[in-house]
């Protein structure tokens, strides 16, 4: 793609474009690390938080400002918690592919990866999603294997890659795929995730607002459209969450920012993307 590419249109009057992502990892993000952690209730009951505080906190926000969200779902949490993709489907938000027990494909084999696809895949048909347009793969970890799987299944963007700071075309081995690109700097888990075996980071709440609108006007005086990524387990504890509401209450203020499901923006930007090629 041409990086000297002309700023994307949005949407009359919006300026700029911006996704609230959750990936509701749940059980699956502890369980997809080690099956050990099946003895450990402790581990579990934190991921569990996500889905039973963390995912309400979050859809009261969104349905307060009529903002649509995109939420990544692995096939074990939608089998764990059968009412969330229910409830996500009733409020109007976007479901995409997020594997089933949230395996790192790049630790895993070519045939555990197509398992992670395909289970994931009927999870979600089971719990009522309709198909998947989105994949975001684990740990933002895309292998070959696991690019040919996304092509293979028709999605029509993946959300795992870094090559730039606006939508592109992520490019392996003469195929290509839109991206809707993500960076931890815009992520959470870098800045609060914790885990009594490899320690991380406690970060002041306040650093989330601080940083994250840094990262906005930057994009908002561009014209770009940018993606951040949380965690209900992460980002819905109390004192990091009223740092949320304040970022979202200050973009909502500026009134000229679209705030889309990344389906939305796929097909806004794809055609734009397409003439440039």
């Amino acid at each position: 793609m041409n990086t000297q590419n002309p700023k994307l249109r949005w949407p009359a009057p919006k300026s700029t474009g911006v996704s609230l992502t959750f990936d509701v990892d749940a059980e699956a993000g502890f369980l997809g690390e080690s099956p050990t952690f099946a003895r450990r209730l402790t581990s579990l009951s934190e991921g569990r938080f996500g889905v039973t505080r963390g995912v309400p906190r979050i859809l009261e926000l969104l349905r307060r400002h009529k903002i649509p969200a995109t939420f990544f779902v692995p096939g074990y949490t939608a089998e764990q918690h059968p009412h969330l993709v229910e409830m996500l489907l009733r409020e109007g938000h976007e479901i995409g592919h997020h594997g089933h027990m949230h395996l790192r494909s790049d630790k895993v084999s070519a045939e555990q990866q197509a398992d992670e696809m395909y289970q994931g895949l009927e999870a979600l048909a089971r719990a009522g999603a309709p198909k998947p347009v989105g994949y975001r793969s684990s740990s933002w970890e895309l292998t070959p294997e696991t690019f040919e799987l996304v092509l293979a299944n028709g999605f029509i963007y993946d959300s795992s890659c870094m090559g730039d700071d606006r939508p592109y075309f992520e490019t392996w081995n003469g195929a290509s795929i839109l991206e809707l690109p993500v960076h931890w700097s815009l992520d959470d888990y870098p800045m609060f995730g914790w885990g009594i075996d490899n320690g991380g980071n406690f970060t002041a709440p306040r650093a989330l607002f601080d940083s994250w609108l840094a990262e906005y006007e930057s994009a908002r005086r561009d014209g770009r459209h940018t993606s951040f990524t949380m965690h209900p387990e992460v980002i819905g504890r109390a004192a990091r969450f009223e740092q949320l509401e304040r970022f979202v209450e200050r973009m909502v203020g500026d009134g000229d920012v679209w705030f889309a499901r990344l389906d939305d923006v796929a097909r806004q930007v794809a055609p734009q993307l397409e003439l440039l090629k």
